[in-house]
């Protein structure tokens, strides 16, 4: 029986991330120029035609993963700013962020890592500054939101509380087995959000 178009559209989305999440864990491991198309299509048991019917080439793979990790930026930020007051849409941002590194820890730290490539390289840091420039526009919707908070220094707070959820990512991508996130992220909620919501 021959498959129905939305099941060859599950294949294909399956194949794609299948392929994606084999990229990020061999650069992850080897770096950006160190890994080959056939490292790839090795690591994702698929021929490397097969990649190619996806992606161009490697700058293509780097090029959709910062694609997709902007989209789940937005996708988190305009749900934050769909909510109706400020301590809801900053405590969304929280909880957002936080249950993401939960579920992705290796996720955070590809793009952490890279954040941290050298300068020098231009297609690595052709997408880091892509990752960078898009998190600008949002932590300035993010300081918005403190100053509709009516905090002293909106911008200082905006800036204090990113520092505080990309610490707490860090800690727990390096030790997710101990690290306690539901405790810490309770601490973040009731310390950036007061007493006007409870976990």
């Amino acid at each position: 029986m021959p498959r129905t178009p939305a099941e060859n559209e599950r294949i294909r989305r399956a194949t794609r991330e299948q392929i994606l999440k084999a990229a990020m864990d061999l650069f992850l491991d080897k770096g950006y120029h160190a890994t080959s198309i056939d490292d790839v299509a090795k690591k994702a048991k698929i021929s490397k035609g097969l990649l190619y019917h996806y992606f161009k080439g490697k700058e293509d793979l780097i090029a959709a993963m910062v694609d997709v990790r902007l989209n789940d930026l937005l996708v988190v930020m305009e749900a934050a700013a769909a909510k109706q007051t400020p301590t809801e849409q900053i405590r969304h941002i929280a909880e957002g962020a936080l249950e993401d590194v939960r579920r992705q820890p290796e996720v955070f730290r590809f793009y952490l890592n890279l954040f941290t490539q050298p300068r020098l390289d231009p297609v690595v840091a052709k997408y880091s500054q892509k990752l960078m420039d898009e998190q600008a526009k949002q932590f300035e919707i993010q300081t918005e939101m403190f100053t509709k908070l009516g905090v002293a220094n909106p911008r200082k707070r905006s800036i204090y509380f990113s520092s505080t959820l990309q610490g707490i990512m860090l800690m727990f991508s390096t030790y997710p087995d101990s690290f306690p996130l539901d405790e810490v992220k309770a601490q973040v909620i009731e310390e950036f959000c007061g007493g006007e919501l409870r976990v």
